[in-house]
């Protein structure tokens, strides 16, 4: 098993690996090459002779080439400019999100068996007049240049498939939960955020309401997501729901205000007191077009699981980083 992790020295990209080379093994087979694909990579990697890291821009056609030999047999294509950065830089967003992935695809294209291919899309696909809760039959209708890139993205992962170029299967993320180190452009940030700062003692003014909902899902259960995704059969994508290589992940819903008490119950009233309320009109206009609320029967179905309350995420955020509370 030879395989490949775009985004690779971004946090999940690096969670994904460091799990990857502990089980030795992806669908049954030994692991023989893991390649993380970046612009930069973290300190402390893994040393490990089949790690190997690999540093340029995966929209450009000439370094996907060297980031996927022939001889690939899987890809995790994770790499992105994030949402509120797209929003921001429309040229910048088209290239990377749209132009990685089409790099990627064509590249996968030429190897000599049709590899796997798990790709990290994101609820952002939906957004305008929504259902109170969403299912499996919600059309997207991204409303933010970000979500409008991952549903392309998508329909070229299904028809890629659909042509026997790869065995490709999409998944549509919740907003992620808890991430460690510094804020990032994702409109999302302020998910994180508002429980990581207080919780490593810094002040956190969080820019959206209280009563903001959230759908999230843990590192750990993503992580989980990743590899259970690329494990299922190509049949339980294809065979029962049809032509359709993309599933929503299952989370749970929760509000700013539930995390903050969450997570001032779990470290205390000091912790709880270190958040105040600035409100960014610009970070509220691309979040309150996501979605909340999901039914994800298909995705339960096929043996997905979501965290099972915000207190688990809390705590495994804090068991995972060695936080002292």
């Amino acid at each position: 098993m030879k395989i490949v992790i775009t985004g690779g020295g971004g946090f999940i990209g690096s969670k994904l690996a460091k799990a990857l080379l502990a089980r030795g093994t992806l669908a049954a087979e030994r692991i023989a090459r893991l390649t993380l694909v970046d612009q930069a990579f973290p300190a402390g990697l893994p040393e490990d002779p089949r790690l190997a890291a690999l540093a340029g821009d995966i929209s450009d056609a000439k370094f996907a080439e060297r980031a996927i030999p022939a001889d690939t047999t899987s890809i995790f294509h994770l790499a992105a400019v994030v949402s509120g950065a797209a929003e921001a830089d429309f040229d910048l967003g088209m290239r990377v999100n749209l132009g990685g992935m089409r790099a990627v695809l064509d590249q996968a294209r030429k190897c000599v068996h049709p590899p796997r291919l798990v790709f990290a899309s994101s609820v952002a696909a939906f957004g305008g007049d929504l259902p109170k809760v969403l299912d499996d039959s919600t059309t997207p209708a991204p409303q933010t240049s970000y979500g409008v890139q991952k549903v392309i993205s998508e329909y070229l992962v299904s028809d890629f498939s659909r042509k026997g170029y790869i065995d490709g299967r999409s998944l549509r993320l919740p907003t992620i939960v808890v991430r460690p180190g510094k804020a990032n452009a994702a409109a999302s940030s302020f998910a994180s955020a508002v429980v990581r700062e207080p919780l490593n003692g810094i002040a956190y003014e969080c820019p959206l309401p209280p009563e903001t909902g959230v759908w999230l899902l843990s590192p750990r259960k993503v992580v989980e997501a990743f590899i259970h995704a690329h494990d299922l059969s190509a049949a339980k994508w294809g065979a029962k729901w049809g032509a359709n290589r993309v599933v929503n992940l299952p989370g749970i819903t929760v509000t700013v205000g539930e995390m903050i008490e969450a997570m001032g119950k779990i470290a205390g009233a000091q912790a709880r007191k270190r958040v105040s309320f600035k409100l960014d009109a610009r970070i509220d206009a691309i979040v309150k077009t996501w979605p909340v609320r999901f039914a994800t029967p298909r995705a339960l179905a096929m043996g997905f699981k979501a965290d099972p309350d915000v207190d688990a995420v809390i705590r495994d955020y804090i068991a995972d980083e060695g936080i002292k509370v």
